[in-house]
């Protein structure tokens, strides 16, 4: 018999008890229905930190900071913690760090392994107003090179703009009077800040772009600056303070070589502990969260596996059957000289074809499932996570998933394939 024959025959056989060919396919259905839509999940919410990562920082940079433990930190259970007064604030209400100084970033820049330095400016604003409109507390910020967030409306601040720009975020577009994100693009708004000596200035901003909080972009809950309109602010806030104390950082971004091993990223960071700083990259900040969404994800697949492990046994059952039912043709085929291999070829092909029937509409189903389900959620409780698609598929892994599902598949028919390949060929004629 011919391949070609051989698997035209095994499709016909495979449905010559339909019922209990069709509940088979419906136990693997279960599984790669599962499977799929778990890799679905995990696809979806990766790709989402994937292009929500350049918010949190540049993929070949690091943030770097002068920690003093156990001072000027938030008070704990154990109480108030003693004044430090080399310390300043981060941003984030009752959070300090230890400033760094002139001489801390040029220790920085001569550390090997450092490509570039640029130190991080606390700029602490009274409030930010439209018009004649409510004044609201703002938080503000700045993009580094390679570091981006996700925009509602126009366009990042341009670093290099000598006119002022800013990117005030989502949240802010409604209680600053304006009706929608485009409606704020191109309005002028004004900061508030007081110098050291109590005096407050008024600096006005052109909003280019409008900025959505995301799960991994902190910036989009604070106002983006560029280096002009920055620059401005924080000699503002620094007059009337001596030019030593004026320049003090909460941190300092550290470049290093985008072609870096681990290994080299390593040994940057042990260079920056001797030193008495801390290096932190994109990665270890991710780290835990993606660590976390991979392990729900795989428990999710585990479940997924055991409905497949529970279809394989409904293949083996199916098979054994169909070998006992088919004893006589089976002996028939033999006699007219079909090798033992062939009858096992031809076994084996009815079990890899029910997998593949069940793997494919269950993927199928999954995906349209599972896109209808992430459009539903997109628009309803995810709303306010601009960019997430829950539920992303890639042709490769839908692939790989009904490939593993074939194989689990011939697997199990090996039994019954094998049994089907050594009957006597005398004794299968005689079977009543």
């Amino acid at each position: 018999m011919r391949t070609a024959d051989l698997i035209t025959t095994a499709g016909a056989n495979t449905f010559r008890s339909k019922t209990r060919s069709i509940l088979t396919i419906l136990a693997i259905f279960v599984g790669a229905f599962t499977l799929t839509l778990t890799s679905g999940v995990g696809t979806g919410i990766n790709q989402y930190i994937d292009t929500t990562v350049s918010a949190v920082g540049a993929s070949d940079a690091m943030t770097v900071t002068k920690v003093q433990e156990g001072s000027a930190q938030t008070p704990g259970p154990s109480g108030p913690v003693e004044y430090d007064p080399d310390a300043v604030s981060t941003g984030i209400p009752g959070q300090t760090v230890i400033a760094l100084t002139p001489e801390d970033i040029a220790t920085i820049e001569g550390i090997d392994g450092a490509v570039d330095v640029q130190a991080a400016r606390a700029i602490n604003l009274d409030y930010i107003v439209f018009g004649n409109g409510t004044k609201y507390v703002a938080q503000v910020g700045s993009l580094v090179p390679g570091q981006s967030t996700l925009l509602t409306a126009g366009a990042e601040p341009d670093p290099d703009a000598v006119a002022y720009e800013v990117a005030i975020p989502m949240t802010y577009v409604e209680p600053l009077g304006f009706d929608s994100a485009d409606d704020a693009i191109g309005a002028t708004v004004e900061f508030a800040i007081t110098d050291a000596v109590r005096e407050q200035h008024v600096v006005s901003g052109e909003v280019v772009g409008v900025s959505e909080e995301t799960l991994a972009s902190p910036t989009g809950a604070s106002i983006l600056l560029n280096n002009s309109l920055a620059d401005t602010l924080f000699e503002t806030q620094s007059t009337g303070i001596p030019a030593d104390e004026a320049d003090r950082y909460t941190s300092a971004t550290v470049w290093f070589d985008p072609d870096a091993t681990d290994e080299e990223v390593d040994a940057l960071k042990n260079a920056l502990t001797d030193e008495g700083f801390t290096g932190t990259t994109v990665a270890d900040q991710l780290g835990t969260i993606t660590s976390v969404i991979d392990g729900i994800v795989l428990v999710l697949n585990g479940f997924a596996i055991i409905a497949l492990l529970a279809a394989s046994f409904g293949i083996v059952n199916t098979l054994l059957m169909s070998v006992q039912e088919r004893t006589r043709e089976i002996g028939l085929m033999k006699a007219m000289g079909m090798g033992s291999g062939r009858v096992f070829g031809l076994f084996s092909l009815e079990a890899v074809l029910l997998g593949f029937l069940g793997s494919a509409i269950g993927s199928g189903v999954a995906m349209i499932a599972g896109g209808a389900l992430s459009a539903a959620l997109s628009a309803g409780a995810l709303s306010d996570l601009a960019g997430l698609t829950l539920i992303a598929f890639e042709p490769t892994s839908i692939a790989t998933i009904i490939l593993v599902v074939m194989v689990v598949a011939f697997l199990a028919g090996t039994i019954p394939a094998w049994r089907a390949a050594k009957a006597d060929p005398v004794e299968s004629l005689r079977y009543e």
